[in-house]
């Protein structure tokens, strides 16, 4: 969701960097940039590790409710081609899941405001007792909607949310935004969502499937 539907990174940035120095740390943008896409819980640690004295809960409560607060103020800066694309994999009837590491709460925050009915399933940090980069996330998405993860195309914008779709099984679709992607064993690499739709993801898996039968 982040990075990949919505530009919140920005957000969370701002807002953790705010957290530290609110109780006399430093955080620079390299340490930010190791945590994108990592389980709220995995980061809340690492704060308490530069001096946050908040609980785990509670620091994701405080995180959660600052970017939520941004999205409310400014409204939700949607990733170029990404509303497009969803909405021709659901023309085309292809059952969806929104896998991110945000709260279940703020995931359904996001996707009420999109202006059509984007996902069959939802699926938060919150949901699933081991986050990314572990694959259970997007295992648990396929087993709900009924479908074989190996059948599955995730498209993703960080390190470690590709870790969890790749050892899931799952085809996986490459989109950087905030840090690269080059090197983490994306089966494809996009610049942008923008111009794509429902042939390029089915050519992605067609291609998936065929390079795993050669394995064989």
């Amino acid at each position: 969701m982040d990075g990949t539907i919505v530009d919140t990174e920005p957000y969370w940035l701002a807002a953790e960097a705010a957290l530290v120095v609110e109780f006399g740390g430093t955080w620079s943008h390299e340490q930010a940039m190791q945590l994108v896409g990592s389980g709220l819980e995995d980061a809340a640690r690492v704060f308490q590790e530069h001096g946050v004295r908040m609980g785990i809960r509670e620091i994701i409560d405080h995180l959660t409710d600052g970017v939520m607060r941004r999205v409310a103020a400014e409204g939700p800066i949607f990733r170029p081609g990404a509303l497009p694309l969803l909405r021709s994999i659901r023309d085309a009837g292809v059952p969806t899941a929104l896998v991110t590491m945000s709260m279940r709460s703020m995931a359904d925050g996001i996707v009420d405001l999109i202006d059509f009915e984007a996902f069959d399933l939802v699926l938060g940090g919150d949901d699933v007792p081991r986050p990314k980069p572990f694959p259970d996330p997007y295992l648990h998405a396929a087993q709900a909607l009924g479908v074989d993860i190996a059948r599955c195309v995730v498209i993703e914008d960080s390190p470690t949310g590709m870790r969890s779709a790749i050892a899931s099984g799952a085809a996986t679709v490459g989109v950087s935004h905030m840090v690269s992607l080059e090197g983490t064993g994306a089966h494809v690499l996009w610049p942008s969502l923008a111009g794509r739709g429902i042939d390029d993801l089915s050519a992605v898996l067609a291609d998936f499937t065929a390079k795993r039968a050669q394995r064989k």
